[in-house]
Formats: C-alpha cells, sequence, structure tokens
C-alpha cells in the first residue's frame, strides 16, 4: 500500500512540475471551450456570479465567458491535484499520531504549493502567486478532512452495526 501511494505522490508531483514548465498559452483552454461550449451553456447564470480572487472580483463581465469557465476549471484543478496530494501525504504518514499527522500534511502541501509557484516564475509567461498556494492549501484541507469524516462515519456505522 505504501508504495502505492509514494508512487502516485511521486506521478502527482511530476505532473505538476510539467504543468508548471508550460507557458499559458501552450496550456490554454479557450480554443477547446470555444469548439466545446459553443452555444455558452449557463451564460446567464455564471453572468451572475463574482469570484473574488485576489485585488479582484473575477466574473464573465470582467473576463468573458471562455476565461471565466477556464478560470473556473484552473482553480478548481488546483483544489484537486493539490488534495490529492496532501491526502497522500496524510496517508503516508500513517504511523504518526493525528495531531503531528495532518499538519505536518499540510505543512508538506504547502511546500509543494510554494515550489509549484516558485517554478512557475521561472517559467515565461506564468505569474505565480502566493494565492495559488492557499488554494492548494485549502484543496489539501478540504480533502483530508472529508476523508477524517468519511473514515470516522464508516468506523461508526461499523461499530455500531457489531452491537
Amino acid at each position: 500500500m505504501k508504495k502505492s501511494l509514494y508512487l502516485l505522490l511521486f506521478l502527482l508531483l511530476l505532473f505538476l512540475f510539467f504543468s508548471s514548465s508550460q507557458t499559458y498559452e501552450e496550456q490554454s483552454l479557450i480554443e477547446s471551450l470555444k469548439q466545446r461550449l459553443p452555444n455558452r451553456p449557463f451564460e446567464s447564470l455564471l453572468a451572475s456570479l463574482q469570484i473574488p480572487y485576489g485585488h479582484s472580483l473575477v466574473s464573465v463581465d470582467e473576463r468573458g465567458y471562455y476565461h471565466f469557465i477556464e478560470f473556473l476549471i484552473r482553480k478548481g484543478a488546483h483544489v484537486v491535484l493539490f488534495g490529492l496530494v496532501g491526502l497522500t501525504w496524510f496517508l503516508l504518514l500513517s504511523k504518526l499520531k493525528p495531531f503531528v499527522r495532518l499538519p505536518l500534511a499540510i505543512v508538506l502541501t504547502f511546500l509543494c504549493a510554494g515550489l509549484d509557484e516558485y517554478h512557475q516564475s521561472i517559467t515565461g509567461g506564468r505569474t505565480p502567486t502566493f494565492r495559488d498556494v492557499l488554494l492548494d492549501v485549502a484543496g489539501a484541507c478540504l480533502f483530508i478532512l472529508t476523508f477524517v469524516s468519511v473514515h470516522w462515519v464508516l468506523r461508526k456505522k461499523r461499530k455500531n452495526s457489531m452491537i
């Protein structure tokens, strides 16, 4: 099991490294979104959203439909990928006591996210931000706390069914 977790962590970090090595233009989803969403589904619903990010509000009005969708996908990818990184660290640290294990998994994820943003800073056409590091850590917290909660509920159900 541990070998699989180490492999998963390695693959996640390798994927993040290669993603951070690409310029924005190489990663842009705009043309693909235009082809796949020519009718702009949910545009009126999305137009009512304004997401505070940094010192501005990101919206359809501010960025345009396709750029807003791309923003949501990119930030969602941060949450999911670093959520998986954080959860993998958490599972790898299973021998530690919970009050050490959780903060250490978060710190390790923070370091990975910081290195990822640093890597972006030396890649042309990328904008590294501390906000993304915070988003990454939030993803890790979300995934770890969801895992712990589900694990706790399942253990409690199993215990109750034995009574």
